[in-house]
């Protein structure tokens, strides 16, 4: 007999009554990587957390990285030693505690004669990156020559072609791995909610106290009481800042990055590579994707509205010509694109604003800027625990709360309890017969795949594909539901999985495929489903469409 689902209406509604039930230790707005770094950490360190988000947990910049875990190689050409020593320590630890999430990934740097970065240059770097490794990488450097570049990557151009070298770094999925914070802080005791907006900012005298919360799929509106509250809205936070006090001075400045995925036949590149972009000069990356590859990143300063970002057509001209002048036999055109994304990254304001944003540091920034309100600037995907580490720090400061250890880098992330990460794709295979969809499924749920698997095994319609020639199961859309608070299409298509970047109608007839028994779990009447449909088609229009 199939297990009876909790229902999704009932759990939100739970949430947020508990929201506006009780006085919390911390408030935390923002439900990217940062924000969920900070409700783990606090969690875990006994305090009271609540964490909101506006849309949905990562659907801001943390969705749209170039998907890695990296020591930051092109930040030793700024001298940004101190960053990219932390970086490595952290991709370490992350390799640690979310080994499905965070992948060994193996990097050729090709070069070429009269490159900006010579041989000389690049041996000297990566020695260096080596060291404030300490040593401690997956493995270290490379020196190449040119048969050997070629070797690893026969697509290449090769007239001027003088070596190169190999070096490690780690991929990752940013949205899962935003997710598994988030869930992992709901497991410490955590009330989180997303699609929760927060519209003002609470007072008690000239301390800031709190929000007033707006459940957006419901409309129904609670005030949420915290002794510290913190703004960890990225590229928003400036918006939040207003809301404490008007005219704050801008604490964000946003760089825009673009990427594109193409068909990984189409381009023709065996693994992940880092390159100079002929244009320019500016370290970029062409990264494997499953069946894609991924080319970025773009980085120039942008005003637009956060909300707003998007790739423009010239973003896109620039990637195909770096990616086409580096593989001259691809010939990659428009028409080869899948999909192409923008984000803008949270530098700042002041760091590298007056010239190029890629020399920009991508150190963090924490102030309290008004009792009981700390905010967080700039910071990057890779540090992002040890950036929550010092926040919370300064919560327990400003809450004259016991002073107690930070554990986020001792205790597994959600998932993250498995053994050898290889051994288990091989046993789910056994499992289920299907190494593509086993591989999927460790690597984005980790020891939770059972759980996942489970819902197949009491109903086989739900191993079906949610499209088709790619690894997505109805049942992780049915375990994104009841397990990974998903409430709307886009959460499960754009975010839970990601069909959207990967299909040309970015999920659009998937979603329609879907649509009425995603409606059936969520408690949808055909109206509500119709809408769903609509509010769907306008998220990947605002995400994925080009802009001239």
């Amino acid at each position: 007999m199939p297990t009876l689902l909790p229902s999704p209406k009932l759990q939100r509604q739970r949430a947020f009554t508990a929201l506006g039930a009780e006085l919390f230790d911390v408030l935390v707005i923002g439900g990217g990587i940062t924000g969920a770094g900070v409700a783990r950490d606090a969690a875990l360190r006994g305090l009271r957390v609540a964490l909101v988000e506006q849309d949905d947990f990562a659907s801001g910049t943390s969705s749209r990285s170039s998907r890695l875990i990296h020591g930051g190689v092109r930040y030793l050409e700024h001298g940004q030693i101190h960053m990219v020593f932390e970086s490595s320590r952290e991709r370490r630890t992350l390799q640690r505690i979310a080994p499905h999430l965070v992948r060994p990934l193996a990097f050729t740097w090709p070069v070429y004669r009269g490159s900006r970065v010579p041989r000389w240059k690049l041996e000297i770097g990566l020695a260096l990156y080596d060291l404030l490794a300490l040593f401690r990488n997956v493995g270290r450097h490379r020196r190449l020559d040119a048969r050997g570049v070629i070797a690893r990557e026969p697509g290449l151009r090769q007239p001027g072609l003088v070596g190169g070298a190999q070096y490690w770094d780690a991929a990752t999925d940013d949205v899962r791995l935003t997710l598994a914070n988030v869930l992992s802080a709901q497991r410490a005791g955590a009330v989180v909610a997303n699609h929760a907006r927060v519209e003002a900012l609470l007072r008690d005298g000239d301390h800031i106290s709190g929000a007033r919360v707006v459940d957006v799929i419901a409309g129904r509106a609670v005030e949420v009481r915290a002794r510290v509250t913190v703004n960890a809205t990225g590229p928003w936070s400036d918006r939040v800042e207003v809301l404490a006090h008007e005219g704050s001075v801008a604490g964000v400045r946003g760089s825009k990055g673009v990427h594109v995925s193409v068909p990984r036949s189409r381009l023709g590149n065996v693994a992940a590579l880092t390159l100079v972009a002929p244009q320019d000069g500016r370290v970029m990356f062409v990264l494997p994707a499953g069946a894609f590859t991924i080319i970025g990143t773009t980085d120039t300063f942008d005003d637009v509205p956060p909300e707003d970002v998007r790739a423009a057509e010239p973003d896109v001209a620039y990637l195909l010509a770096a990616a086409n002048h580096y593989f001259p036999d691809a010939q990659l055109a428009r028409a080869d694109v899948v999909s192409a994304w923008a984000g803008l990254r949270p530098l700042a304001a002041g760091q590298g604003s007056a010239g190029d944003p890629g020399s920009a540091s991508r150190e963090h920034s924490i102030a309290t800027t008004m009792p009981g309100l700390v905010r967080v600037t700039g910071g990057k995907l890779t540090t992002y625990r040890a950036m929550a580490e010092e926040i919370v720090d300064v919560v327990q400061r400003e809450g004259g709360f016991r002073r107690a250890e930070c554990s986020t880098a001792l205790l597994p992330l959600e998932g993250g309890d498995l053994g050898n990460v290889t051994e288990t794709i091989m046993e789910v295979t056994r499992t289920i017969g299907d190494p593509v969809v086993a591989e999927q499924l460790v690597h984005a749920y980790g020891s939770a795949w059972r759980a996942v698997w489970a819902l197949v095994a009491e109903d086989a319609s739900l191993g079906t594909r949610v499209a088709p020639d790619r690894p997505y199961l109805l049942a992780e859309l049915q375990h994104g539901v009841t397990e990974e608070l998903a409430r709307t299409l886009g959460d499960l298509l754009i975010r839970r999985t990601p069909v959207a970047f990967e299909t040309a109608d970015h999920g659009r007839t998937a979603a329609r495929n879907v649509g009425g028994r995603v409606g059936t779990w969520l408690g949808w009447s055909e109206d509500e489903t119709a809408g769903a449909l609509a509010a769907y088609d306008a998220e990947v229009a605002r995400l994925f469409t080009v802009g001239a």
